[in-house]
């Protein structure tokens, strides 16, 4: 499935609902999503990972329904095949606390 039928099956499933809730309040239970994915990870709970970045991720759609974002769009136009900051693929960015 391809980033955008996937958001359009959000739409199509929880926008009426998405709608009347709106965007602070979807943007709550997306937040809520990543501390439950933060929780499986420290515990290690691959099964419970799964689970989490999949309700992580239909949040995110969720959120870019309500505020009119095409993903696959703006995710094309902010990494075109390689890093936004340094232009390689592999990124050759410097980050603190990481070794060469």
């Amino acid at each position: 499935m391809e980033i955008g039928e996937f958001q359009k099956l959000i739409h199509d499933i929880y926008f009426h609902k998405d709608s009347r809730r709106g965007v602070e309040e979807t943007f709550l239970w997306f937040v809520e999503e990543v501390g439950e994915l933060s929780e499986a990870i420290r515990k290690r709970d691959k099964e419970a990972m799964e689970e989490e970045v999949a309700d992580v991720l239909a949040w995110l759609m969720s959120l870019a329904n309500l505020l009119d974002i095409d993903v696959e769009e703006a995710t094309k136009k902010k990494y075109p095949g390689a890093c936004p900051y340094c232009g390689k693929n592999p990124c050759e960015c410097l980050e603190p606390g990481l070794k060469d």
